[in-house]
């Protein structure tokens, strides 16, 4: 499964931070934040999939697993959407 921090790399090789902040709305230390805990928020990572032309809700399904605590339910969903999506 594909990791917010790619996507987030991803959105860094089109402009940088301050130009991402600056387009999605958001606080100057959201994207710094989002680094230092290694995974962006849901909302954060669907906006800059859109904008990216990818599917939103992949990206938010995503971002979502990644916060949640180690658990089998989590693995349990992780292996499912790693069959449900592209990513």
């Amino acid at each position: 499964m594909a990791h917010t921090m790619h996507l987030l790399a991803q959105a860094l090789e089109v402009k940088n931070v301050a130009e991402w902040t600056k387009e999605l709305g958001l606080s100057k230390q959201a994207l710094y934040n989002a680094k230092e805990r290694g995974h962006l928020s849901p909302a954060i990572a669907g906006a800059l999939a859109d904008v990216l032309g990818q599917d939103p809700k992949d990206w938010i399904v995503v971002a979502a697993l990644e916060s949640e605590r180690d658990s089998a339910c989590k693995d349990r969903m992780v292996k499912r959407i790693k069959k449900l999506t592209s990513l």
